[in-house]
């Protein structure tokens, strides 16, 4: 073979290997969500997932693996492949777990998965049944302090986040009050509608009904700013500093996905939180969808692994 083709040969084989490697995404992507279909998470993860399909081009699959406080499913995507391929929608029990049951995996969820952005985030409504003598927070905390003892807080679950932002609230305020736990949001609303409990710490989507309906009364939103379809709730900051709660959703992968992929799927979902028909249409669920990075949801995991560590601890809460 002559020099000039040896050259040319040399000069095309890395156009010929940079052609064969492989596109991303190249098949579909498997979401992971760690609670069964038809809830408010499930709810969103799968409008999320609908419009990244549209950006990346393949189908977005939500694979439902609800169990052990979302461990389950975090754990699952935490061993895939690092290749992009598999993601999971995690939430703030990835910050709660490692402190309340820590023989769950992921132990340490801040290695083992990498943070792509937030989707979305919503405080609690601070609601009471109606012959509660209690007009705001500060007459209900007052009230407590008159019963000691007497009066019932419902929660969806020990650990859950409603039952935290009331052990955050016992703290604060240094009231004498009884821990009712349910199964589920929805039985905590029902709980406080037959007037078994007095107060509930509830997110919007489960307190709607029982607010509507009058069986039972807002006082407060756990914000700094008034939330959409409640703006008459004020914050119950401006009684009870430091008690700012919000339940988050935020989009992970494993550990190790290169960078590049990774941008693409930050990219795809910012364009889904920011996707004006999907952001209506999941307002019409109270459910406001937020923009942030990697870095804002790993600041987010961060800060409420500390938090709620330490509010664990003091309450000595433990899971029978």
């Amino acid at each position: 073979m002559h020099r000039r083709s040896l050259l040319g040969a040399s000069l095309a084989l890395p156009v010929t290997r940079a052609a064969a490697q492989p596109t991303w995404p190249d098949r579909p992507i498997v979401l992971i969500e760690g609670y069964p279909p038809g809830g408010v998470t499930d709810l969103v993860s799968r409008a999320v997932s609908a419009v990244m399909a549209r950006d990346l081009g393949v189908p977005v699959v939500v694979d439902n693996r609800p169990g052990a406080a979302t461990s389950v499913a975090a754990t699952h995507a935490a061993r895939a492949r690092p290749d992009g391929h598999t993601l999971v929608m995690g939430t703030t029990t990835l910050a709660i777990n490692p402190t309340l049951q820590p023989q769950l995996t992921p132990r340490d969820p801040v290695r083992e998965l990498e943070p792509v952005g937030m989707v979305f985030r919503t405080p609690f409504i601070l609601q009471v049944h109606p012959e509660v003598p209690a007009a705001d927070t500060a007459e209900l905390i007052g009230h407590c302090r008159r019963n000691p003892g007497r009066v019932l807080f419902g929660s969806p679950g020990t650990g859950s986040v409603s039952h935290l932002c009331l052990e955050l609230f016992r703290a604060r305020t240094g009231i004498d009050v009884v821990h009712v736990p349910y199964r589920s949001g929805t039985d905590a609303a029902l709980g406080l509608r037959r007037g078994e409990v007095h107060a509930v710490f509830q997110a919007p989507q489960e307190a709607k009904a029982v607010l509507r309906d009058g069986s039972s009364r807002g006082l407060a939103v756990t914000a700094a700013t008034p939330l959409p379809g409640y703006p008459a709730l004020p914050s119950i900051l401006g009684t009870v500093p430091d008690l700012e709660v919000f339940f988050w959703q935020g989009l992970f992968a494993p550990a190790g996905v290169p960078a590049a992929v990774l941008a693409r799927v930050a990219s795809a979902l910012r364009a889904a939180t920011e996707d004006p028909a999907t952001r209506l249409r999941l307002a019409d669920a109270d459910v406001e969808l937020v923009s942030g990075g990697a870095e804002t949801l790993r600041t987010v995991l961060v800060s409420d692994i500390a938090r709620w560590h330490e509010v664990i601890q003091q309450a000595n809460l433990r899971l029978e």
